[in-house]
């Protein structure tokens, strides 16, 4: 076997894994946005509910694309969707990152018995 032709099949492989944890990522963002309440997005001032499902959603949309054509042969790169779905992966981190734990604590409605520095 050819060196370039299993370079090319490594390469192919390393982009294929890649695609695949991107789109999870990008599909947990998207379900787990749907599960919160849109009063704990404003609550918390990170702007609102229907923003992050419009972002997360698109950033799915964009990523499931970018893997069906990186299983339609669409070449050895990074894809047709590059710049695009790199963009689609740090929208769904920035929800996972920063908007997530911020919700998740506002919709548990704290601990009513912490003062600054911890419990009491």
């Amino acid at each position: 076997m050819d060196g370039r032709i299993l370079i090319y099949y490594v390469e192919t492989g390393v982009y294929l894994v890649l695609a695949v944890v991107a789109v999870a990522l990008e599909v947990w963002a998207f379900f787990d946005c749907l599960r919160h309440k849109a009063n704990a997005f404003e609550a918390v001032s990170k702007r609102t509910k229907t923003f992050w499902l419009a972002l997360t959603g698109g950033a799915m949309a964009i990523g499931l694309l970018s893997l069906v054509s990186q299983l339609g042969g669409g070449g050895g790169g990074i894809g047709t969707l590059g710049l695009f779905g790199l963009a689609a992966v740090t929208a769904a981190s920035v929800y996972l990152a920063d908007v997530r734990p911020a919700v998740k604590d506002a919709g548990r409605g704290g601990n009513r018995n912490t003062g600054p520095y911890g419990p009491w």
